[in-house]
């Protein structure tokens, strides 16, 4: 069996891309169970935050570093990466470490995406080795708009297929000083989704919303500070008063975040849907299948049995669907013609032998 290849810097991550025989399957901290054809080249020894400006909400890291020292070191200075990246590890059982390149790389975003954005929305800028072993470099230090291609988001969500991340710099912002989840009890999806889009819409700043099935909870998060966070409190339990009586909750949003409730599963799915289709799409899952909603309803994720074509047992959606864990049929929803054209060329300029992830899209 060929060792992990694991460079300790740029130029020797370049160097064994440039001379690399066959196919890559490029790893982060391998916490996500990503297989793939080819010889594992992990990035996980380009560690290190290389700057950090508190005052300008900026850091840069290394691909390999952990993203528990990126948050450590942010914690220290009242802040937090405000995309909220997943940990797979619940859901695939593995013990690595999760980095901050494949953070970018897979675009991992959790539940306050719905109202702050994804990863690659505080993406400042990436270095990254191409396919042919080139050294690029796109974007820069503070946010600033751009013309013709922009590199840096473009690697954000690309896993790997277009180059291999050796250093990011992106984003940060004040940690919140006060949390406050208020829970509603026994609402079924489709009231549970209008309750969530109505606090979505007002003017209360609801930094996450989820429907929790096995619990029968719906909650809806707060933050900032303790004085304001208990004014908009009030105010969405008013707004929301024909939906039920809403109680202060403990709530963990990690949990949600990470699809805690479906470890176990044979495979766990995530669809992104619109919204309103999501009680639709619960009504029409397997028997047996477990689930909950997360954006509001625009994200439902779904625990079902190993090898199960889900895609297939659903039919046509308002969205697309993710296989995460198990075994099963192709983990990405296939895409349009259109856009499968742009990304086969993509591939071609950026990665013209094929030889990094090969086949994992497909």
């Amino acid at each position: 069996m060929n060792a992990v290849l694991r460079p300790r810097s740029e130029a020797e991550l370049a160097a064994l891309i440039a001379g690399a025989p066959g196919p890559l399957r490029v790893t982060g901290g391998g916490t996500r169970g990503l297989g793939g054809a080819g010889r594992e080249l992990s990035v996980a020894e380009l560690t290190g935050i290389t700057l950090h400006e508190p005052g300008a909400l900026t850091m840069v890291a290394r691909a390999g570093t952990p993203v528990a020292q990126i948050e450590a070191a942010l914690a220290a200075e009242g802040q937090h990466l405000p995309w909220e990246p997943g940990d797979a590890r619940a859901l695939t059982g593995l013990s690595a470490e999760p980095t901050i390149g494949a953070v970018i790389a897979t675009n991992s975003s959790g539940p306050r995406r719905v109202v702050a954005g994804a990863a690659r929305d505080f993406l400042l800028g990436v270095r990254f080795v191409d396919g042919m072993g080139n050294v690029v470099a796109n974007g820069g230090r503070v946010m600033k708009n751009v013309t013709g291609l922009d590199l840096s988001r473009l690697m954000a969500g690309a896993h790997g297929t277009l180059g291999v991340l050796s250093e990011v710099s992106f984003k940060v912002l004040p940690r919140p000083r006060a949390t406050l989840t208020l829970g509603f009890c026994g609402l079924d999806p489709a009231r549970a989704v209008a309750a969530m889009a109505r606090a979505l819409g007002s003017a209360c700043s609801v930094s996450g919303a989820a429907h929790l099935p096995e619990t029968g909870e719906t909650w809806l998060r707060l933050e900032g500070t303790a004085e304001s966070v208990a004014a908009r409190a009030g105010k969405l339990a008013l707004l929301l008063r024909d939906h039920g009586s809403a109680q202060e909750v403990a709530a963990d949003w990690e949990a949600v975040r990470d699809g805690r409730a479906l470890a176990g599963a044979g495979a766990v799915w995530r669809l992104a849907l619109t919204p309103t289709a999501g009680p639709g799409v619960i009504a029409r899952l397997p028997e047996g299948a477990r689930w909950f909603l997360d954006w509001g309803g625009g994200r439902l994720w779904v625990g079902a049995a190993a090898g199960m074509d889900l895609r297939g047992a659903l039919g046509a959606i308002p969205g697309h669907a993710t296989r995460l864990t198990g075994p099963g049929p192709g983990r990405f929803h296939p895409e349009p013609e259109g856009v499968a054209a742009l990304t086969r060329a993509l591939r071609a300029r950026f990665d013209p032998r094929g030889i990094l992830n090969p086949g994992l899209f497909d």
